[in-house]
């Protein structure tokens, strides 16, 4: 009797591997649900992933939670707590090495506090075209209210800062429109900051010319060519409140990056990222678009270098994986294991590890 129930467990373990997601360990009754949750899923090497089970989660926030969140795995629980990186969520081999690794992991100011002091004495408004090596610019604002509420937000501060996070242009911004609240507590803007500050529109061609770098706006395209790709919080915001036109494949924005957004697929405050994945505070009392720009650089780097598997096609939109999981194959698909599956998924998101991946 305990024989037959052996092979009944057996059995049971089987049918429940082979219907079970291998990229985040779901279960399913029939091999047909797993093929279409694999369909809808867009599972796909670019996704995090727990480095003590393996299983992949949709965002940085669900694998937090799956590692100490309310209700972790109990095993990944153990070990993230004796071994792991509570910013990048990495799993190390030793105490030692994850302390050696902390030291480099959890970023602060530092020079660039003394930098930032520096910028505070002047403006730097001199954007050239050729002007450094960084394919990548990260922006931030700084806004004032109008409006008869003072609610409408007014650029009237400006940062653009390099990879290196050097000020590139740092100005500030006569708006179009008047000023009726300053916000000073946050923004430390007066009136006669303003008074001489380079109108709105100049800016704008200032910028625009920068970021296209010499190539027209119709030939920009997703990777390669001469346009700089542009990092910041809120880009949406940012750009219409300075009527600035830029195409959205060339868009880093930390705000609806899948893996940086809550579980709920909401955003994340810059403050919060700031905090949980560089591990310092920022926008205390007045605050300057410079930290914004480095706290902005900082994230895009971070995730661009994670060391994702290469991928020829990487993307579910690309024409090549259009038929990776067509009806017309659902025989085929039902006959694939778990891991097969997994192979042919691609991502609904444009990592920015391929960013990285397309440096020369």
């Amino acid at each position: 009797m305990c024989q037959i129930n052996s092979f009944i467990n057996i059995g049971i373990l089987t049918h429940d591997e082979r219907n079970k997601c291998a990229s985040c360990y779901r279960q399913f009754n029939r091999k047909e649900h797993l093929v279409e949750h694999m369909r809808t899923s867009y599972h796909s090497v670019h996704e995090p992933i727990c480095g003590i089970c393996g299983k992949r989660s949709r965002s940085f926030e669900s694998l937090r939670e799956h590692l100490i969140g309310p209700l972790p795995k109990a095993e990944c629980e153990r070990v993230f707590r004796e071994r792991g990186c509570d910013l990048c969520l990495n799993i190390f081999g030793s105490r030692n090495a994850l302390r050696v690794h902390r030291d480099t992991c959890q970023l602060s100011y530092g020079y660039n506090a003394v930098l930032y002091r520096f910028a505070n004495l002047g403006i730097q408004d001199d954007l050239r075209i050729d002007n450094g090596k960084s394919r990548a610019v990260a922006l931030a604002c700084k806004m004032v209210g109008g409006g008869s509420d003072g609610s409408l937000d007014l650029c009237a501060k400006i940062c653009i800062i390099d990879e290196y996070e050097n000020i590139l242009f740092r100005s500030y911004v006569k708006p179009y429109l008047p000023v009726t609240h300053y916000r000073y507590e946050t923004t430390g803007i007066r009136p006669e900051y303003l008074r001489d500050a380079m109108p709105l529109r100049q800016v704008q061609r200032k910028i625009q010319d920068f970021l296209c770098n010499g190539e027209p706006m119709w030939k920009i395209r997703p990777r390669g060519g001469k346009a700089r790709i542009l990092v910041g919080h809120g880009l949406d915001h940012d750009l219409k409140c300075m009527e600035l036109e830029y195409p959205a494949i060339k868009l880093r924005d930390t705000a609806n990056y899948p893996p940086l957004m809550k579980t709920s697929k909401l955003s994340n405050s810059l403050k919060y990222l700031t905090k949980a994945y560089l591990g310092y505070d920022i926008q205390v009392g007045i605050q300057d678009p410079y930290e914004d720009c480095v706290a902005t650089m900082r994230l895009y780097r971070r995730m661009r270098s994670q060391a994702h598997r290469n991928e020829n096609y990487p993307l579910a939109s690309d024409p090549q994986n259009k038929n990776n999981f067509a009806s017309w194959r659902q025989s085929e698909l039902e006959r694939m294991t778990p891991e097969e599956l997994l192979a042919i998924s691609r991502s609904d998101f444009y990592c920015w590890c391929l960013d990285g991946k397309d440096y020369v």
